[in-house]
């Protein structure tokens, strides 16, 4: 049986590519010819889609979900990108705050949105990390529910003590603890937050021993801290240099790998305590699971330039936030990485699901 019409319907295509297939469908019969012609018009039909969807990608405003409080941190940072990222996608970027169960309720709203990017998560560690060991009846699943698109910053923190301790370094802390065994309290934002992470991180690699005292957040921890109802606290940079400048309390160290360019004076953690380092504290966007290749590729292409803009990089820097802007596959390696970091801390704190 001669392919005549299925190589008379292939002969309507001008494209460079079905001359060859209309050889294919002579060489090879009638069945197996017309399995190749569609499945070559299929795979034509898949590069117009993703063109297409890159092309009319966005058609209406964008909102981003931040599941904490207005104010200083992560919905600070998405309130400055939004006018940059609406610039270049050519839609409004409205900024919404979901509060409640520590980050999970907004983020089980984007969680449950169209994967068609008009709604995405702008969040940190808390919700996608610490959430799996400390949450029962977790809603969603962190690396299942969400697509990557990419970390934006990463929070310069610091350890700081209140002007009362006699250490002007890491190692004269720990020196100090250990001669005062019990009778330090160290102050984090909350329950399994990266702080409490490093508190615990640090009494592990030290052998000292301190008193965790959970705050609602870094304000109250700072103002403790300057009160000196703590001894110290790992708190943002932010908080603690206008504090540390009015000699109010001291900053040690700073917890990530490098030193801060902007106060170049103060040693990492690392340079006491070879190796040490806090667990990433980032604040990265998510969209759904499922979000398409290009629309993904799209909205990191607008964060990187929203972050490097000139008039976003210098209120970054001004605010002690590191710009990070790595790829999708970046972040799902971090996200990957800091499963296993913060899961070690959590259990080595003896911390449980609530």
């Amino acid at each position: 049986m001669k392919p005549t019409r299925f190589v008379t319907f292939a002969s309507h295509f001008k494209t460079p590519c079905f001359p060859l297939l209309r050889l294919l469908c002579g060489a090879l019969g009638c069945d197996l010819g017309r399995l190749v012609v569609c499945s070559g018009v299929a795979l034509f039909g898949v590069t117009l889609s993703a063109g297409a969807i890159a092309q009319a990608y966005p058609q209406k405003p964008v909102r981003i979900i931040v599941p904490t409080s207005p104010g200083p941190g992560p919905d600070q940072v998405a309130r400055l990108l939004a006018p940059k990222m609406a610039g270049g996608l050519g839609q409004s970027v409205l900024v919404e705050n979901r509060i409640g169960a520590n980050g999970v309720i907004g983020s089980d709203v984007v969680a449950r949105s169209a994967a068609d990017g008009y709604t995405l998560l702008f969040t940190t560690p808390s919700t996608h990390i610490t959430t799996v060991y400390l949450y029962k009846g977790l809603p969603y699943d962190p690396v299942k529910d969400f697509t990557p698109i990419s970390i934006a910053v990463e929070p310069v923190t610091v350890m700081a003590v209140n002007v009362s301790v006699p250490a002007n370094s890491v190692k004269e802390f720990i020196e100090y603890a250990r001669r005062n065994p019990d009778k330090l309290a160290y102050g984090s934002s909350g329950v399994g937050s990266v702080f409490q992470m490093v508190g615990e991180m640090l009494k592990q690699a030290t052998g000292i021993e301190m008193t965790h005292v959970p705050y609602k957040g870094v304000v109250p921890a700072t103002g403790d801290l300057v009160g000196g109802q703590i001894a110290v606290a790992f708190i943002p940079m932010a908080n603690a240099l206008p504090q540390a400048r009015g000699g109010k309390i001291r900053i040690l160290a700073v917890l990530e790998g490098a030193r801060f360019s902007g106060t170049p004076d103060i040693p990492t953690i690392g340079e006491s305590i070879p190796g040490f380092e806090k667990p990433g504290s980032w604040f990265g966007y998510f969209g759904p699971a499922g979000l398409a290749r290009p629309i993904v590729m799209r909205l990191h292409r607008e964060i990187v330039s929203a972050l490097n803009s000139p008039e976003v990089k210098p209120k970054l820097d001004e605010g002690a936030f590191a710009v990070i802007g790595n790829t999708p596959e970046e972040f799902a390696a971090m996200m990957k990485s800091g499963f296993e970091v913060y899961g070690k801390a959590i259990k080595a704190a003896g911390l449980k699901p609530e």
